[in-house]
């Protein structure tokens, strides 16, 4: 729910045990814009000005073999500093390409796949085996062509008959895997996102009406305008996706270089690009950008 302007200083109070990350994201969300450079410290910068880091590549194809080189790279450092590696993926056609070489590429058998617990950012809320399933679309791509347990695959549940049950499981699996108390988020090594052409990431879609509070690790989403299926879908929270330690979205084609540009350019925010909401944790995010979609951005 919307936090009245007046209460914001009792809002930071009460979420003064989580990153600082998740306070922004709660500002921006909820005080105006105005208020907000108000209540700005003259040494904090101002997020607007924080410049993204671009790497920019010749197709989709390479996008893909970057994108594997750093979840190998994501993997190895997880496992040798804590000895397990978290992660959550996106579906869409960009990631296909990386699950496809993830089965191939020479490099990727250094992937220690025992150590590994896959979640998913998102899911349409469809049968496992429906040809609009992400969970199905990582499952042909590669999860049948590695060796992986099958308990460290921890999909979203869709075959529940009420969604917010379904909610409740995969966010109890969460805190389980992860050994998280209530209202604790997890730090997920490595978050693969997507952009779509309406500036949407993960099911956060522009002007949605979704409801979720600031502890809730995942929640149920509607598709957007023009977004395809138009089914109800099951979302992590920028609650989840800020807390994670690496973040990587993968942006190609030049159907959605208009859109990078505007947000790249700051001219709108997270109400009419969710993308944006990421802007408070720039600094570990990384876009991997193909030269189609990258084309509008050369000045930026």
């Amino acid at each position: 729910p919307r936090i009245p302007n007046p209460w914001y200083n009792k809002l930071v109070d009460m979420l003064d045990s989580y990153p600082k990350s998740l306070q922004n994201l709660w500002i921006s969300r909820h005080v105006h814009s105005s208020q907000l450079k108000s209540t700005q410290k003259p040494d904090e910068p101002d997020l607007s000005m924080r410049k993204p880091r671009i790497e920019i590549v010749s197709d989709i194809q390479e996008l893909a073999g970057r994108m594997v080189e750093r979840f190998i790279s994501a993997a190895v450092q997880a496992v040798e500093a804590r000895g397990v590696f978290h992660t959550a993926l996106s579906g869409g056609r960009t990631p296909e390409l990386f699950f496809q070489r993830l089965t191939v590429d020479p490099l990727a058998k250094t992937i220690p796949w025992d150590k590994t617990h896959l979640f998913w950012v998102d899911e349409r809320y469809v049968p496992t085996d429906s040809q609009d399933s992400n969970y199905r679309l990582a499952a042909e791509a590669f999860l049948s062509k590695i060796r992986i347990s099958e308990g460290n695959v921890h999909r979203i549940p869709t075959e529940y008959a009420v969604m917010g049950d379904a909610v409740r499981a995969y966010e109890r699996t969460i805190r389980e895997v992860f050994g998280l108390r209530e209202g604790q988020a997890p730090q997920f090594d490595l978050i693969v996102l997507g952009m779509g052409r309406d500036g949407h990431t993960a099911s956060l879609f522009p002007n949605s009406s979704m409801r979720y509070d600031a502890a809730d690790l995942a929640c149920v989403a509607c598709a957007g305008v023009g977004i395809r299926p138009q089914v109800c879908r099951i979302t992590l929270t920028p609650t989840s996706l800020l807390a994670a330690r690496s973040l990587v979205v993968l942006v190609s084609g030049q159907d959605k270089a208009r859109t990078l540009r505007e947000v790249f350019a700051g001219k709108s925010d997270e109400t009419r690009y969710p993308i944006r909401m990421l802007w408070p944790v720039l600094d570990r995010v990384a876009w991997l950008v193909d030269r189609d979609a990258a084309c509008l951005i050369s000045d930026l």
